[in-house]
């Protein structure tokens, strides 16, 4: 589950680590009244106004800002708040801003230059081990970097037996290039943020930039958290933070029928029961010369209503145009997902209006199969891999 920048530096604060300080505002108003209290907290006398979206490279769309007083707080979060906003990683028409971040300034003069460096807790699935990433090239995508300076980038695995040892934290700060105050702040912070990481159940961690600011302090500027949804049971005060204005809204319809649905870009639906065998029905569909448009588990209990939901789901996506069901009858019986099946078309009428490529394997496979081809439907049946394949290939042309 992804949440916004404001709540994801939440979580870190509440593990001591040091971030930016600001206050979310979801009109103008709200934004100058942030301004004003941010300015007494913190004595900041200018203001950073960041658009609060699941995406990043805000910056580069037009979604974050620099207010030099509260005339400019008030003209530039009026201008981010409802707009599109656009980025690298968003959509051509973009994301609604429903919100800004009123945060402090921490890029003020001092002793020495601030400096800026990416740092990302994950898992390293090749090794099974958490690991931590950082580079001293903060503030730009880690692809170009990892493109073209590959030598800046460190990663630290943490033993799962031990957790994060001391001499780890002094060494990332040490190859920051860091000494002295920042040396230890640097320090403390890497350790931080790892308690944070594993005890908040999160799957990513992306700060970028961490700063080193002009007094040797180390805070996080940005924050990208993505937590781990199989967790939220242990943190129903973090569940709270989902925000299905962000999400694709066919995602968050399947969730809360029960079926596990992600939304792609390709032409043929996909119907099928596990998630391996759905991933094998995505490779047959590249096979045949279609691109998947969606992945979609409807788990054991494929009963007709279930059926019904999944195709529903499906025909939302008007590129869709061809479906493939593809269900080993294992729990569940093929007679009566094929009777499932009928029952749909019959019942969604004129909606299902693209062919259907049934392929049902297992337990009364024979049966279903000859449901299917007697119902009278625009439903093709098959009995192989290849069949089926063909049979995509053959609606597709």
């Amino acid at each position: 589950m992804n949440i916004h920048e404001y709540q994801g530096k939440e979580i870190l604060s509440s593990f001591g680590v040091r971030i930016q300080r600001g206050t979310v505002a979801r009109n103008a108003k709200e934004a100058v009244d942030a301004a004003k209290e941010l300015t007494e907290k913190t004595g900041t006398g200018w203001h950073v106004i960041k658009a609060q979206v699941h995406a990043g490279g805000r910056g580069k769309g037009g979604g974050v800002k620099l207010a030099k007083n509260l005339k400019e707080v008030e003209e530039i979060a009026g201008e981010i708040i409802g707009m599109n906003l656009v980025t690298p990683q968003t959509s051509a028409e973009g994301k609604k801003v429903h919100q800004v971040l009123v945060a402090e300034d921490v890029y003020y003069p001092g002793d020495s230059e601030p400096e800026e460096y990416y740092m990302s807790v994950l898992l390293n699935r090749a090794t099974g081990r958490n690991m931590i990433m950082y580079s001293t090239e903060g503030g730009m995508d880690i692809e170009t970097v990892a493109e073209e300076t590959p030598d800046l980038i460190f990663t630290e695995e943490i033993d799962p037996a031990t957790g994060l040892l001391g001499f780890q934290a002094r060494r990332i700060a040490f190859n920051l290039g860091l000494s002295g105050k920042a040396f230890k702040e640097m320090t403390k912070f890497v350790m931080s943020l790892y308690k944070a990481f594993e005890e908040s159940d999160s799957s990513l961690f992306e700060i970028n930039p961490v700063l080193k600011t002009s007094d040797d302090l180390i805070m996080a500027v940005d924050a990208k958290v993505t937590l781990d949804d199989n967790a939220l049971y242990r943190h129903k005060d973090y569940a709270e933070m989902r925000d299905i204005r962000e999400e694709n809204p066919t995602e968050v319809e399947a969730r809360e029928v029960g079926l596990n649905y992600v939304d792609l870009d390709g032409n043929v639906g996909c119907m099928v029961n596990g998630a391996g065998l759905a991933m094998a029905t995505m490779d047959l569909i590249k096979q045949a010369g279609g691109e998947p448009a969606n992945f979609l588990d409807v788990g054991g209990t494929a009963d007709a209503k279930r059926v019904e939901e999944a195709f529903r789901l499906i025909l939302k996506d008007d590129k869709v145009e061809a479906i493939l069901v593809n269900i080993f009858g294992g729990i569940v019986r093929c007679d009566r997902v094929a009777q499932g099946i009928v029952d749909a078309s019959k019942n969604m009428g004129d909606a299902m209006n693209v062919p259907i490529i049934v392929r049902l394997q297992g337990t009364n496979a024979d049966i279903a199969k000859e449901l299917i081809d007697n119902s009278g439907l625009k439903v093709y049946s098959a009995i192989q891999f290849q069949e089926a394949a063909d049979k995509v290939q053959e609606v597709l042309s």
